[in-house]
């Protein structure tokens, strides 16, 4: 209904929206520029935020961006799995066998991979997302597995992305000659007051909505509950918009914005 009511195509504020209709923030900017170099360096880069802050989404849009022909994108989302799993579904994306054990299984990926980057010319750009949540076993796995040539040759990248105490992880001493191999780390910081203002404009725009839709007192509320944070914000608005159009409201205010915070429960 509030779609109708404020002469929006769709909720500009739902998380599918396409990659075409992205905002450029800072972070997205900074992670995207690292992102490439990676690409072109074949290292392993550490991206952290907290949930919601929109890492996900930006390497979504990286690898639309890819062409298919120069690389070749594999993303897992891994939770609290063994190491033996990893590697059955490291193969699984690969499309290689994974019998023949651990061993088996190790020497299938190297392999691929190597043809991936040797013959084929399409370098393997893995990213793992959640990262946070990997064994011990696990990094240190794909520490060997990007072993090549004596230690000699970039064969793939490897984007870890995951919340912040991805970072505490690693600083452990266990890690200490996978963490000398990453070449790239990133943090976001959030939107500012400036880009939260920024970013729900644009989003309303992508849908055909009017900037008079909410009033420059909200868009500064809007910023001090979300703390910056996309989903929240997407959260926010759409609750915004649902309670707007239900008391008639042409305009978003901070009473209707506070009622979505109330809702939200983030107070």
């Amino acid at each position: 209904m509030y779609n109708d009511f404020y002469a929006l195509s769709f909720n500009p504020f739902d998380k599918s929206i396409s990659e075409k209709d992205s905002y450029l923030s800072r972070d997205f900017q900074e992670m995207t520029h690292r992102l490439n170099y990676l690409k072109d360096t074949r290292g392993i880069g550490v991206f952290t935020a907290r949930p919601g802050m929109g890492k996900s989404y930006c390497l979504r849009c990286f690898s639309k961006s890819l062409n298919p022909n120069l690389n070749h994108m594999v993303y897992l989302c891994l939770s609290t799995i063994s190491v033996a799993e990893f590697y059955k579904q490291f193969c699984s994306v690969l499309g290689v066998s994974d019998k023949g054990g651990k061993t088996g299984m190790f020497k299938a990926i190297q392999e691929q991979v190597y043809y991936l980057y040797k013959e084929k010319r399409q370098p393997l750009l893995l990213a793992i997302d959640e990262a946070q949540y990997l064994s011990t076993g696990i990094l240190n796995d794909i520490k060997m597995l990007m072993n090549y040539g004596y230690d000699s040759i970039n064969c793939f990248t490897l984007i870890l992305c995951g919340e912040s105490h991805l970072n505490d992880i690693l600083r452990k001493p266990v890690h200490e000659a996978l963490r000398q191999r990453i070449t790239i780390h990133y943090n976001y910081t959030g939107l500012d007051d400036k880009e939260v203002a920024a970013y729900i404009l644009h989003k309303l725009e992508r849908a055909g909505g009017s900037k008079s839709i909410i009033d420059d007192a909200a868009l500064t509320a809007i910023h001090g509950y979300s703390q910056g944070n996309p989903r929240l914000i997407d959260n926010l608005m759409t609750d915004a918009l649902a309670f707007g159009s239900q008391a008639g409201k042409n305009t978003i205010d901070t009473d209707i914005i506070l009622a979505a915070v109330d809702n939200q429960s983030l107070t």
